[in-house]
């Protein structure tokens, strides 16, 4: 079975608190991009996972149960013994550190792909609860549809949304930044206007009110982000940001994009927005 699990934005994160058990409450909308990696699940005689394209970190030989397509499997298979084994591969192709969800929409779509060939028949809902084992976002990727996103970035509700007619330009400048690196910066903070309201308002005033906390910290210290936000703005975009707490820069269209050459050196995407098929 072969699948394309694909990347998201985030339009928006705001860190409003600390939690107890040490994780952050956050507000965001994430929104699917069709950018993408390839998962294919077969039926084996005993169960193998490979990865191809970009180097996946812990995925070593010896050490892939740190995969989270592998404890996706094993996260099935100790609630439904009879799993039969199976032979993963992954063609890695969305970056590492990008903010654009990559491991977690891999882990939702082994998830699915699993209940699917062998007859589970688990529901959305069954699904997001095993996804939200295996980390905060990876419950978004088993509907894969825009929603506002609240907590840790788990509780979904319906929002307004719809970037249709848009276009997306995704450029990553070949620097990973880690979660933890990302949240070592941030200071929690209540918006004075919480952002669903903000995200409600026409796209072509973003600019002003839908703000990332990432950039507060992380832009100071790796300049080049900055500066391909400004470059984003100056190529057209009607709102540029940065996605999640990942270096990925994102700048949303009115029209058809012309890549600008200075991006040439950087991994890019361009496309319209929408979960990859």
């Amino acid at each position: 079975m072969l699948t394309f699990p694909n990347a998201k934005i985030n339009i928006g994160l705001r860190i409003t608190d600390k939690r107890p058990d040490g994780f952050h409450n956050l507000q965001s909308c994430f929104y699917p991009v069709g950018w993408t990696d390839v998962l294919e699940i077969i039926p084996a005689d005993q169960f193998g996972f490979a990865s191809s394209g970009i180097t996946i970190p812990g995925d070593e030989p010896g050490r892939v149960d740190a995969n989270l397509c592998v404890r996706a499997y094993k996260l099935l298979r100790a609630d439904y013994p009879g799993l039969p084994p199976v032979q993963m591969h992954l063609h890695k192709i969305i970056p590492i550190g990008a903010g654009l969800g990559g491991g977690s929409a891999d882990a939702a779509f082994a998830l699915k792909s699993l209940s699917e060939r062998f007859g589970l028949n688990l529901t959305a809902d069954q699904l997001e609860n095993y996804a939200r084992q295996l980390g905060s976002d990876c419950a978004f990727f088993i509907r894969n549809q825009p929603v506002y996103c609240t907590e840790k970035g788990d509780v979904f509700s319906e929002i307004g949304v719809d970037l249709t007619g848009y276009y997306i330009l995704l450029v990553y400048p070949n620097l990973a930044i880690s979660t933890a690196e990302a949240y070592a910066g941030v200071r929690p903070r209540l918006p004075d206007v919480p952002l669903r309201d903000q995200l409600l308002e026409p796209v072509s005033i973003w600019h002003k009110t839908v703000h990332n906390d990432f950039e507060d910290s992380l832009f100071p210290k790796y300049p080049v982000l900055p500066a391909i936000k400004q470059q984003l703005y100056e190529a057209g975009a009607v709102y540029a940001s940065m996605s999640g707490s990942g270096s990925t820069l994102y700048g949303i269209f009115d029209a058809p994009i012309v890549i600008p050459n200075q991006f040439r050196a950087y991994r890019v995407w361009e496309g319209k927005p929408g979960a990859g098929k």
